[in-house]
């Protein structure tokens, strides 16, 4: 599987390439925000992405909402990776299409389990 990992903090996206390595995933492409994001997705299929919410240029909803509206990603899993964990937050980010939320800070457990419940 070829993920893409989106967030602003290299620090962040260090770790959660690492812990998807650590559970046997290691195609794994980095972009810093959503714009970055996008020009990574008109030029590879990306089979899963995982997107921070808060992010400069484009944020992570507004990138769940372009992904969505693409032929190629209408059905791609989505896990949004961030901060924001309020009950409103989670549901906004569901009905714009995401397909499981994670709130920072996370261990490598959540996150495999996370992975399980959508691919």
């Amino acid at each position: 599987m070829h993920f893409l990992v989106v967030d602003d903090s290299s620090t962040m996206r260090r770790i959660v390439c690492n812990t998807l390595g650590s559970i046997g995933y290691f195609e794994v492409t980095e972009a810093e925000d959503g714009v970055d994001a996008l020009k990574k997705m008109k030029e590879t299929q990306f089979d899963a992405i995982m997107t921070d919410w808060n992010m400069p240029r484009m944020n992570g909803l507004e990138l769940v909402k372009t992904a969505r509206s693409m032929e190629a990603y209408k059905h791609t899993p989505i896990i949004m990776i961030t901060t924001e964990g309020g009950k409103r937050e989670v549901i906004t980010a569901i009905k714009e299409g995401v397909n499981n939320y994670i709130i920072k800070p996370f261990t490598p457990h959540i996150l495999k389990e996370k992975l399980k419940d959508i691919i």
